[in-house]
């Protein structure tokens, strides 16, 4: 299951997000994987990857229907 969470919600897609594995990304898009789903702070992989300074992964997110109006817990936006 390419969406299986951890204790915080966080996916695969998240993590790899967050850390600017791009071609991970890339991977698990291809299999399917939800671009939007929020972890327990409301944040989305394209928050952890717009916050964190992953422009390649921003690009490919938002390339793959990624919403960029998501709003977290703390009302913040990509």
């Amino acid at each position: 299951d390419v969406d299986l969470n951890d204790r915080d919600d966080r996916t695969p897609i998240s993590w790899a997000a967050e850390n600017g594995h791009y071609t991970v990304v890339e991977l698990l898009v291809a299999k399917e994987a939800q671009v939007n789903l929020k972890d327990i702070h409301g944040q989305t992989p394209l928050l952890w990857a717009a916050e964190n300074g992953r422009d390649t992964v921003v690009k490919l997110l938002v390339e793959n229907k990624a919403e960029i109006d998501s709003k977290d817990a703390d009302d913040r936006t990509p």
